[in-house]
């Protein structure tokens, strides 16, 4: 990896001082590449939405920033992704997305004009901020790429844009003004806090994406559609896994490069679960072995480049078959699930998919005998089988995997279910490895089935019908994908 000449490894050295000959070296020899580019395929949905934020606080500047870069070690930074809400009301896409961007809502007699400040493309012109392109490593386009320049990111998401450097003055007109806080420190520092009006103003933009418009459905049936191929691909590669000391890897690697082939990349860390591991609900250490005769839980998704996610998992026989106890496990978790797709429907409570899969559970787990030993007397219902469940059965899923969370729980856990909601449905029995209350055949087996679905007018649609979840397809597709070898 190319440091450059900052022999101190810091952070860049646009603000070192840039010797003449080098800077001259430099100057004119550049040809013109300027783009006109399309409208973003999304930005009319944007739009409306940015409509609704206006609608909601008439007189007041809101302000969305998309976040900035992050520190991974030094001078290395994590990859930027833009926060949820920023990427809602502009659908940029992830790629051309620009750290430090901030959305600001200048509110006007009969409602807001919207502008975007963001970083201008770097320039040749040996102007104020010329040296950038080759002396930043953070922001300069010799070291990152090219950026759009501001009248291209305004044609590309039909927005209006001023430079980040005039934001400062912007926010110096004194109106009332909520900010998305803790996502920019200079904006923070800039704006007063206000935490009631702000804790509104987060609540309302992640309401605001409880119902998916069509734009939305259509990235989130893509990022499925290529969550099932890594699963795809994940099967194919099974046999190479068990090979491996750390076989998990394997599988994680092979599922996230189908995610960075076809998307941005990880809505989540993959969950690469083997054996025991796979009782452990988030297990992404994914640095154990894949054994014959283990269960693999994969929990994961591809973000599109629009960044909506998948979220699947499904419990695969290692070797292509089930043992007795292992398909005794699955069946009960397949039976609760499909109990809890049952329940999908308009007008539904949000909860009554996953009490339809508890009660399944619960009557299974009652008639092998293994109610925990909580007082049934004092415990709630729900709760007498958490030893064994832990969590709830599923989420709404768009932007980010857990989607929504700053809703309020009337409006999503306590809420019902709307033609446009996108959810998941994933009940699970995760049995311990050292727990003395089940029989030892059943420790350590852990069993997770997950699907994505968008709630229509009629009822629900599977968006990841493309993977088997049944015991007997899922031998099947196993022995299938296998036979076909790695990709």
């Amino acid at each position: 990896m190319e440091q450059g000449d900052d022999a101190s490894g810091g952070r860049g050295s646009h603000d070192r001082a840039i010797p003449a000959a080098v800077a001259a070296s430099f100057q004119g020899g550049w040809a013109d590449t300027d783009l006109k580019l399309p409208r973003a395929s999304g930005a009319e949905h944007a739009a409306a939405r940015r409509v609704a934020v206006s609608d909601r606080f008439h007189g007041e500047r809101i302000v969305v920033p998309a976040g900035g870069l992050r520190v991974r070690s030094n001078d290395f930074d994590h990859p930027f992704r833009p926060h949820s809400a920023f990427l809602h009301l502009t659908a940029e896409q992830a790629a051309d997305a620009v750290p430090d961007s901030v959305l600001v809502f200048e509110p006007t007699g009969h409602g807001h004009t919207v502008v975007l400040f963001t970083r201008d493309r770097s320039p040749r012109d040996g102007g104020p901020n010329g040296a950038e392109f080759y002396s930043d490593r953070r922001h300069g386009e010799f070291w990152i790429g090219r950026r759009r320049t501001l009248a291209e990111t305004a044609d590309a998401l039909g927005l209006d844009v001023a430079p980040r450097d005039r934001l400062e003055r912007a926010l110096a007109v004194d109106t009332p003004t909520r900010v998305l806080r803790g996502e920019d420190a200079v904006v923070d520092a800039l704006v007063p806090a206000n935490p009631s009006d702000e804790a509104e103003l987060r609540t309302f933009l992640s309401e605001l994406r409880l119902v998916k418009d069509e734009w939305e459905i259509a990235q989130l049936r893509a990022a499925v559609g290529f969550t099932v191929d890594g699963f795809h691909d994940v099967a194919r590669g099974l046999g190479r896994a068990t090979e491996l000391a750390r076989g998990e890897r394997w599988i994680e690697g092979t599922f996230n490069r189908r995610a960075r082939l076809e998307g941005y990349g990880l809505g989540f860390e993959t969950i690469a679960a083997a054996g025991a591991h796979a009782c452990v609900l988030h297990w992404m250490r994914n640095d154990g072995p894949v054994r014959a005769g283990d269960l693999l839980l994969l929990d994961a998704g591809v973000e599109t480049d629009s960044c909506y996610t998948g979220d699947v998992t499904r419990t695969i026989p290692v070797s292509g078959r089930f043992t007795d106890v292992q398909r005794r496990v699955y069946d009960l978790v397949f039976a609760a699930q499909s109990a809890g797709i049952a329940a999908l429907r308009p007008g539904a409570r949000f909860g009554a998919f996953h009490e339809a899969a508890m009660r399944v559970i619960a009557e299974g787990l009652d008639a092998w005998g293994l109610r925990p030993s909580s007082d049934p007397a004092t415990t709630p219902e729900p709760d007498l089988y958490r030893r064994y469940t832990l969590c709830g059965s599923g989420h709404m899923l768009g932007l980010d995997c857990h989607d929504c969370a700053n809703a309020r729980t009337e409006n999503y856990l306590g809420g019902v279910l709307e033609p446009g909601h996108v959810l998941t449905v994933e009940p699970g029995l995760y049995f311990q490895p050292d727990d003395l209350t089940i029989p030892e055949e059943l420790r350590g087996i852990g069993v997770r089935i997950e699907d994505d679905f968008v709630i229509t007018p009629d009822g629900a649609e599977c968006l990841s019908s493309g993977l088997p979840r049944h015991a007997d397809e899922l031998e099947t597709w196993t022995a299938s994908m296998r036979r076909t070898g790695p990709v």
